[in-house]
């Protein structure tokens, strides 16, 4: 047991105990609870808990939400049903094969979360920062929480991965990401994704009378009134809207770690590597971790996750590598999108690669698609 500061000793067991209250460990700790586990979730912040993103879910993410026991539906949000591209005068989109994406606050997400944790019985323990870790478990201010499992979920900069001794990892370079709310009607029922010089922008309706703009560039001062400016068609669309949020920034880049498990600690979410924000995947990746480590803690083997979590990344991190390819090279990316504008159905097919609906084959067999389309362009 720890010492207090006034040499007596306190504190409370779990099975499991989850360091981070964000939608990862949220999703980390339900999955838990469902395979019969106690759980107990710590964080320094209260809920809801918001964080700089796209706030777009793929249906893929919407469909690991639907296995947590997690209800979110349009009512909650504005559904979407496809990706459209937009570089200059090109543009092509395609429908997503298995029914459409979520846009929804990063809030509102997270209330429903809490929701069907606190439903299961998951003991919160908010505005809690978690000051060490030990092989009996967490160290909470002063309080011992004693557990057989410990999850990391405290994101990119994640305090466990350190303390664990996980923190060995590559990494490319980080790019900047900032957000903003605009209260306007959506005028397209996609997603955008708007390009320019090693910079995008991400258009997600939210609501039916809110759009979510995100934009990623390399350069620090990319900002998105001084942005937009690079994205005309899009500026033309934001005309007059007011503004609904406060601007605000974070990082994003793509990194890997060697081990996301050491003894009883997991790592889950951006605190066990990352891809891009360019995917939009982040989020269900981390959903999907959730589900493969509590299996795992289930069978009494985190060996199993180590195997999972490294497999499942490699979707992603693919798709990602292309894309920033295509964010780095303007000759490419012109000759590519012009590709696409002719053969649809190739963007088609790339995008159900994307959310996970069809095999590695077919990837290859729409690889080879496109190779010829490119040399046509």
């Amino acid at each position: 047991m720890w010492e207090t500061a006034d040499g007596g000793c306190m504190g409370h067991g779990t099975d499991v105990c989850v360091i981070g209250g964000g939608p990862a460990g949220l999703a980390a700790a339900i999955a838990a609870s469902q395979k019969g586990f106690r759980v107990t979730v710590a964080d320094g912040a209260r809920p809801p808990i918001d964080k700089p993103c796209g706030e777009g879910l793929m249906p893929d993410a919407l469909a690991t939400l639907r296995t947590l026991g997690v209800a979110v539906g349009a009512e909650d949000g504005c559904a979407f049903r496809g990706i459209r591209f937009v570089d200059g005068n090109n543009a092509v989109e395609a429908k997503f094969p298995d029914g459409p994406g979520l846009g929804i606050r990063r809030t509102v997400l997270h209330e429903k979360m809490v929701e069907r944790a606190a439903a299961l019985g998951i003991n919160f323990l908010w505005n809690t920062p978690v000051t060490g870790i030990c092989p009996e478990g967490v160290l909470a201010r002063t309080e011992l929480i004693s557990a057989k499992w410990v999850i990391g979920a405290d994101g990119i900069r994640s305090r466990v991965r350190r303390w664990s001794r996980l923190d060995a990892h590559t990494q490319n370079d980080c790019r900047i990401a900032y957000r903003q709310h605009y209260r306007l009607k959506p005028w397209s029922d996609y997603t955008e994704i708007h390009w320019a010089e090693k910079k995008q922008a991400y258009v997600t309706a939210v609501s039916r009378e809110e759009i979510c703009v995100t934009v990623v560039s390399q350069f620090p001062g990319g900002r998105i009134a001084s942005t937009l400016l690079e994205f005309p068609a899009l500026a033309n669309n934001l005309k007059g809207a007011d503004l609904s949020s406060v601007e605000r920034g974070t990082l994003t880049s793509m990194h890997r770690l060697e081990r996301v498990c050491r003894g009883s600690v997991a790592l889950i979410g951006d605190a066990s590597g990352s891809v891009d924000a360019i995917t939009g995947e982040g989020l269900c990746l981390s959903f999907r971790q959730a589900t493969a480590l509590a299996e795992a803690m289930e069978a009494g083997d985190l060996g199993l996750y180590e195997e999972a979590h490294r497999k499942m990344a490699m979707r992603p991190t693919l798709m990602a590598r292309l894309m920033l390819i295509l964010d780095a090279h303007s000759d490419v990316r012109e000759r590519v999108f012009r590709a696409l504008a002719h053969g649809p159905q190739v963007f088609a097919r790339l995008l159900a690669v994307h959310v996970g609906a069809t095999s590695p084959m077919h990837f290859a067999a729409t690889s080879a698609l496109l190779g010829w389309r490119l040399l046509a362009a």
